[in-house]
């Protein structure tokens, strides 16, 4: 007698397929005769994270309804049993958030598998597409635990490994929330070879945060797509957004990413409102610049250009200006790009490249009569005439342009076709910066001067008191030995050495002597030669100034400017 085996998983899961099949036809048999709606099998069809925002997991499992598709304006909802107050209910709901609901029967099994895809919705996301709500007591709790950039990745450890999916978004939660916490102001994810990795950007310097192995990369990195609206298969760089509310405040987190060698890399670039913030006497500017500034900023018209590479604190020079001269009786236009945060009182703009561009926006603008335009960047010939113009018809020009120093504003001007004749009467002051991290108060410490070191100092002291400026205005005595301070780093400042970052600027005045000079076409030595009696330190002498007060360190002002450059 031939040996039979009886296979009983085998059997079992014969018989969960039968009464699956038979419950999807009973189903479908209910949808088209009693009830007119259409049916569907979940089972074989994508589900939109999107929808599941729409509804919350508690409310669907409750109600025993699933939203699985959102299309535009269209939210498509599974039901069990379609009875009248729900349907009254579900449509009410949609309609309160601007949506058009249809409904498809369904069966159990089609709604245990949308509502299982609620646990790649993280806890702490808002119901809104686009939209991560860290609430403020993850926000607080994290920040608590977070004295220094190394907790991070403690608390990442200290998460379970049970559901990989929800640790993604918290893994994504603690990185966000500690990253505001300590000030950083970019994300960096990077693909390896065999792994990622997390860095955050602190007073503008990369940081090693974390190491991921390879599939949780993948994972956060899908996340973030998501959260992006960026589209998760792509060969090709992509942009993106989203916000985080706290408390009363967006914070909005632009992303960025690019496909590289071993995988994408990511950046999401944290624009906090409260850090532009920043008052203009808080930015670094020493007294005497100061006072033009003050004035110059005041008057009825004119044209300011702030000048430097990117990152360098440009953005947020503008936006003290703005903030400094705003009243109700003024109007303010600007043409940005993008739109990084929101100034309240301001109408501002945004490029988008194509049609609407620096161009256009300043012509657009100038027709709504504003008393101050910020323009983001001159960049083109027709956007520079334009901008000179304005100055010259009742407006106050703020706006910036790409040169290596405040005398390099003039020529370039010229450059792009502005006549110098016009330019004269127009341009009220070009200012030139840079950034470097002030040294932490509580760890600094006094370090023995090199002779190198001492003789780039000399230098720079001898061409301040050459041109006649009074170094005692700027706490300095010139006949005392130098006394320079180094970085050495604490749980204060993350055990960088530096907590914050300052400008160091340079600025040049269109006065008289300016303006005898500039139809000549002169060159940016001469434009320098001719500004020297104007009293305003360069930006070598403000960085050696602010060494010399204990403010920031050699190395850093270094970083940005050659000492001995004349």
């Amino acid at each position: 007698m031939a040996n039979i085996q009886f296979d009983e998983e085998k059997q079992n899961k014969d018989l969960e397929d039968l009464r699956q099949k038979e419950e999807e036809e009973l189903v479908q048999l209910l949808a088209e005769a009693k009830y007119q709606l259409p049916y569907i099998n979940l089972m074989s069809v994508g589900v939109d994270n999107e929808a599941l925002r729409v509804i919350t997991e508690k409310e669907a499992r409750d109600l025993k309804v699933a939203p699985f598709r959102l299309a535009g304006k269209n939210l498509f909802i599974a039901v069990r049993a379609p009875k009248e107050d729900l349907i009254s209910k579900l449509t009410e709901l949609a309609e309160r958030k601007g949506l058009v609901v249809s409904f498809y029967m369904v069966s159990e099994a089609s709604l245990n598998k949308v509502w299982e895809r609620y646990a790649e919705i993280s806890m702490a996301e808002s119901e809104t597409a686009g939209t991560l709500e860290i609430s403020s007591e993850i926000l607080s709790q994290t920040a608590e635990k977070i004295s220094k950039m190394q907790d991070i990745d403690v608390l990442v450890k200290e998460l379970s490994d049970q559901n990989q999916v929800h640790k993604v978004s918290r893994i994504l939660e603690i990185v966000i929330a500690g990253a505001i916490s300590i000030g950083a102001s970019d994300i960096h994810i990077e693909a390896e070879k065999e792994a990622g990795k997390i860095r955050l950007r602190l007073d503008g310097v990369l940081h090693d945060i974390m190491v991921l192995d390879s599939s949780l990369y993948h994972l956060i990195n899908s996340r973030i797509k998501l959260l992006s609206g960026m589209k998760l298969i792509s060969n090709r760089a992509q942009d993106g957004r989203f916000s985080i509310n706290e408390k009363d405040v967006e914070i909005s987190i632009r992303t960025s990413l690019i496909p590289g060698a071993y995988g994408e890399s990511i950046v999401m670039r944290i624009l906090d409102p409260r850090s532009i913030r920043v008052k203009l006497e808080d930015i670094g500017i020493e007294p005497f610049l100061f006072s033009i500034i003050e004035t110059e900023i005041a008057k009825p018209n004119g044209m300011i250009l702030v000048t430097g590479p990117t990152g360098s604190g440009k953005t947020t020079t503008l936006y003290a200006f703005l903030n400094r001269i705003y009243s109700e009786e003024v109007k303010i236009i600007t043409i940005e790009d993008p739109i990084e945060y929101h100034l309240p009182g301001v109408t501002q703009t945004q490029t988008d490249g194509t049609k609407y561009t620096f161009l256009e926006g300043l012509r657009s603008a100038l027709r709504q009569d504003p008393d101050i335009v910020m323009v983001g960047e001159i960049r083109d010939a027709e956007t520079a005439k334009i901008a000179v113009e304005s100055a010259l018809t009742g407006h106050m020009v703020f706006s910036t342009l790409h040169t290596n120093n405040a005398a390099g504003v003039i020529p370039r001007l010229i450059d792009l076709d502005v006549n110098p004749k016009i330019m004269v009467s127009a341009l009220s002051l070009s200012l030139a910066q840079r950034l470097v991290r002030k040294l932490c108060k509580e760890c600094k410490k006094e370090k023995e001067i090199t002779e190198e070191e001492k003789k780039e100092l000399g230098v720079v002291l001898e061409s301040i008191k050459a041109e006649g400026k009074d170094l005692s205005k700027y706490n300095i005595d010139p006949n005392a030995p130098f006394k320079i301070f180094t970085a050495v780093g604490c749980d204060k400042c993350n055990m960088t050495g530096y907590k914050g970052r300052m400008g160091i600027f340079e600025a040049i005045k269109t006065n008289e002597e300016i303006e005898k000079i500039i139809p000549e076409n002169p060159s940016e030595r001469e434009i320098k030669k001719t500004a020297r009696n104007q009293g305003i330190l360069t930006m070598r002498q403000d960085g050696i100034v602010k060494i010399l007060n204990g403010v920031t360190s050699i190395d850093e002002v270094k970083s940005v400017v050659d000492l001995l450059e004349e």
